[in-house]
C-alpha cells in the first residue's frame, strides 16, 4: 500500500516507520526544509508540499491512501481553521479529483471536541460539545472529512486522539514538582496513536466512521501524579483543588475552559474492531521515561 502522510509530524513520523517496517510505501509530507529531513532520517520518502497550496500537492503521487495529521503550529482559531478545514478540504479536492484517487482518508482530531461531560464517559456517540473556538473547527474537520463528495469515490476515517504523550513529551516534572490540578487525564501513547492509524489502514475497517483513540485507563491527576511519585521514589507532589485553580487571576481563558471540561474517553469501540495497544495504560507508558528519570 502507497501512503502520503499530510502533515507528518510527530505521530506521522512513527506511523510512517510502523508503515515502511510491515513492507508499505510511505511518503511523508511537510512544508518545512527542517520536517524534510526529520522524515528522511526516519527512513522513507520526503515531498515539500503545503495543504492549504493546492499546486504543491501535485508533487505528491497518486496513493491508496492519505492521512491528514497537518498541525497549525499552535496558533490561535483562525490559523486552526486554515489548515484543518481549508486544508483539508483541498487535499480532498487535490486527491479526489485526479484519475486515479486514493481509498482512504484518515484525518486525525482530537478529543477535544467533547466539551464539559462532568467526569462521565464519553465515546464516539457521545453528541460533541466543543467549548473553544479551536475545537469547534476540529469539529467542523471532522464533517468535511466524513462528507466527502460521492463522485471522489473514497472513504474518511476520524481518528479521534486523546491527549498524546511518549518520547519528548512525557512532562515528567509538571507532575512530579507540582502543584497538580485535579481532574481527568485521558491519555495514548505516541506509538499507540501511529499504530491505531497504521491498523485501520491495513486491516481496511473504520471506514466512514470515527474512531476514539485513547488508552484503557482515563486517571485521575492526582492518582497519576502520586503514581509518578512512588515509582520514581520521590515526595508526592503538592495539590489543587479546580476552584483553587479557577481563583488565579492571571490564569488564560482557554486554561479556564480547559479547567472546566472533564469527561473519560472510552476506547470500546478500537478494541471491539481489534487493536492491541502496546501501551494499555499509562503504568506501561511511562516506564522508559521513569527509568531514565531514576537512572
Amino acid at each position: 500500500m502507497k501512503v502520503a502522510i499530510l502533515g507528518c509530524g510527530h505521530v506521522g513520523l512513527e506511523l510512517g516507520r510502523q508503515l515502511e517496517s510491515n513492507g508499505h510505501h510511505v511518503i511523508g509530507v511537510r512544508r518545512s526544509e527542517a520536517g524534510l529531513e526529520q522524515i528522511e532520517d526516519a527512513g522513507f520518502e520526503a515531498i515539500r508540499a503545503d495543504v492549504t497550496d493546492r499546486e504543491s500537492l501535485a508533487a505528491i503521487p497518486d496513493v491508496e491512501a492519505i492521512v491528514f495529521s497537518a498541525s497549525s503550529g499552535g496558533r490561535g482559531a483562525e490559523a486552526a481553521r486554515e489548515v484543518y478545514v481549508e486544508g483539508l478540504r483541498t487535499a480532498v479536492d487535490a486527491f479526489g479529483e485526479r484519475d486515479e484517487p486514493p481509498e482512504r482518508l484518515v484525518y486525525t482530531s482530537s478529543t477535544g471536541v467533547y466539551g464539559d461531560h462532568d467526569g462521565d464517559w464519553v465515546d464516539e456517540e457521545t453528541p460533541l460539545e466543543p467549548t473553544t473556538e479551536k475545537t469547534e473547527v476540529l469539529a467542523e474537520a471532522e464533517r468535511v472529512a466524513l462528507e466527502q463528495p460521492p463522485e471522489h469515490g473514497f472513504e474518511g476515517t476520524v481518528a479521534r486522539y486523546a491527549g498524546l504523550y511518549g518520547p519528548g513529551r512525557y512532562r515528567l516534572e509538571r507532575y512530579l514538582e507540582g502543584p497538580v490540578t485535579e481532574g481527568y487525564l485521558n491519555m495514548v501513547h505516541r506509538d499507540d496513536a501511529a499504530g491505531s492509524v497504521r491498523f485501520l489502514l491495513e486491516e481496511e475497517v473504520g471506514r466512514n466512521e470515527v474512531v476514539v483513540v485513547v488508552d484503557d485507563e482515563p486517571v485521575d491527576r492526582w492518582t497519576f501524579a502520586d503514581w509518578l511519585a512512588e515509582q520514581a521514589g520521590v515526595d508526592v507532589p503538592p495539590k489543587r483543588t479546580t476552584d483553587e485553580r479557577l481563583a488565579d487571576d492571571e490564569l488564560s481563558d482557554a486554561a479556564r475552559r480547559r479547567l472546566l471540561t472533564s469527561k473519560r474517553c472510552s476506547n470500546d469501540r478500537l478494541r471491539d474492531l481489534g487493536y492491541e495497544f502496546r501501551y494499555p495504560t499509562f503504568r506501561e507508558g511511562y516506564r522508559d521515561a521513569l527509568e531514565s528519570y531514576t537512572t
